[in-house]
């Protein structure tokens, strides 16, 4: 079985393949939009905003992880785990156990305290797959956000 690797600018035709892949599955399909020059700009410039780990069966990309790191006031840096995807056709094939093991080793080469993620409540598939690899998924929290339309709104309104 293939481990996982680092993307190439090359990759990201498909990882946005993933992408909106995930957000059909998740019922936004409308709301990605990054583009493949997006990510090559953001992914590989001369500072990097995320490193993309993938997994390829037979040569095409079955799935990534997008990671970046960030600051936490508790613990110092962190590694945020965006998107761990593993195309539908590939599903229950251990990619994803993969795809996480290659994002902890990251993590622990970074020296970071913790590394952290979301996961929609009702997707109880990936919270099993969370829980049984030791993950504590914190339903005491909620996430909060504010959209371009938010920010606009809010800017408006100082």
């Amino acid at each position: 079985m293939n481990r996982p690797r680092l993307a190439t600018k090359e990759d990201m035709s498909r990882v946005l393949e993933l992408i909106n892949e995930l957000a059909v599955f998740e019922k936004e399909p409308e709301a990605v939009v990054v583009t493949v020059d997006d990510l090559i700009k953001d992914g590989f410039g001369d500072n990097p905003k995320f490193k993309c780990f993938v997994l390829e069966d037979q040569n095409k990309i079955e799935g990534i992880a997008l990671v970046f790191t960030r600051y936490s006031t508790w613990k110092g840096e962190v590694l945020h785990l965006e998107d761990l995807i593993v195309s539908k056709a590939s599903r229950g094939k251990g990619y994803g156990t993969l795809l996480l093991d290659e994002v902890v080793k990251y993590g622990k080469e970074l020296g970071v305290r913790r590394i952290s993620w979301e996961v929609l409540d009702w997707n109880d598939p990936a919270i099993q797959f969370y829980e049984s690899k030791g993950a504590n998924v914190m339903r005491d929290w909620d996430v909060v956000q504010l959209d371009e339309k938010g920010i606009e709104n809010y800017l408006k309104a100082i």
